[in-house]
């Protein structure tokens, strides 16, 4: 990503050298001088996140010893952004269902679902039998810190999973959106797309998918999850997406089963084909598995997280190109222009 964009802003990409010590402590050597230059790091919250997240902190710290005049971190995916209190209640029970969901997908007869454990049923109301509320840490918050320690002057970040995050720093944050990118892929890649219902695979998505239904002007649809007994989720499908393509809007892929799940209630409900976009394509666990053996018809990412190897082994990804739209940002902060013009939405289809 750092190279496309780069490539897309006529400028040579600064070189440095990543590595260990043999007591696997990292090792960062930075090979040009930056002294009284605006540097800009580009590191996505992926992969190896804790080795990523040191060596951009010692990167950071480095151009800071070695007097650069302004430090830019470009962080297209924010590490540990997941990691509030709120976002872990939900998070854990699905990642340890992942399983489950793909055998669901992959069964024709009709199964009792396995129950959750008790681990994971506690951590879902939050309290044990003795009546002792759990807490999480937010490690999202402690990285946000981390940064400004370790030297940063200015932050940008794309689609926060949570938007609270911008709020714990004390340096200016630019928080940048994949819509226009996603909005240009609908229109290219989606044959049909006016006659498409975009679909929110949960509450907290609505505001996103809402959005860009009213700039290209098509109909909403929402999913909304559901405790049966406490033990399963079930789906229910507020819309009509009957005899019209469905695009399903999300922030994250990560362990594959919303867009498993989502995809199901869709394709009972008559859709006739059915996309998934999210801004950022983790795909843990058995994400590509579950995705394979649904009913999407494709399912595109941006490159905030690299995508060649997801692709080799999922045949229905795509691949959105942030680049030209991060180079762009870089351009206009380094030149003090507006960052929130470049997402003033044009009306004119």
């Amino acid at each position: 990503l750092a190279q496309k964009i780069s490539e897309s802003l006529g400028i040579e990409l600064g070189s440095c050298k990543l590595g260990k010590f043999s007591n696997q402590e990292s090792s960062v050597e930075i090979k040009d001088s930056v002294r009284e230059k605006h540097v800009y790091i580009i590191q996505s919250g992926c992969g190896r996140v804790n080795d990523n997240v040191i060596e951009l902190f010692i990167l950071i710290q480095a151009c800071r010893m070695g007097s650069a005049k302004r430090i830019t971190v470009v962080t297209p995916l924010f590490p540990y952004s997941r990691q509030s209190e709120r976002s872990q209640k939900k998070r854990l029970p699905q990642h340890q269902i992942g399983t489950e969901i793909m055998s669901s997908l992959l069964q024709t007869n009709d199964q009792q679902p396995l129950p959750q454990g008790t681990f994971a049923q506690s951590f879902m109301g939050m309290e044990t039998d003795g009546g002792y509320r759990q807490w999480c840490a937010r490690a999202g918050t402690l990285v946000a810190h981390l940064l400004q320690a370790a030297g940063a002057d200015h932050l940008i970040a794309m689609d926060l999973h949570d938007p609270q995050y911008q709020g714990f720093f004390q340096i200016p944050v630019d928080l940048i959106y994949a819509e226009p990118s996603i909005i240009q892929w609908i229109r290219s890649e989606i044959p049909g797309w006016r006659q498409a219902v975009v679909v929110s695979p949960d509450a907290g998505g609505a505001k996103r998918a809402t959005s860009i239904c009213n700039k290209l002007n098509l109909d909403f649809a929402l999913i909304h999850k559901e405790d049966v007994g406490g033990t399963r989720e079930s789906m229910g499908l507020v819309g009509e997406v009957e005899g019209r393509p469905a695009i399903i809007l999300d922030d994250m892929i990560d362990s594959g089963s919303t867009i498993g799940l989502a995809s199901e209630v869709l394709k009972r409900h008559g859709a006739t084909e059915i996309y998934a976009i999210a801004v950022h394509g983790v795909f843990s666990g058995p994400a590509l598995e579950i995705i394979n053996k649904s009913p999407v018809t494709a399912v595109a990412c941006t490159n905030s997280v690299p995508q060649d190897e997801f692709r080799a082994r999922c045949p229905k990804l795509r691949t959105i190109d942030i680049a030209p739209m991060i180079g762009e940002i870089i351009r206009r902060t380094f030149n003090g222009e507006s960052v929130t013009q470049l997402f003033v939405h044009d009306e004119q289809l």
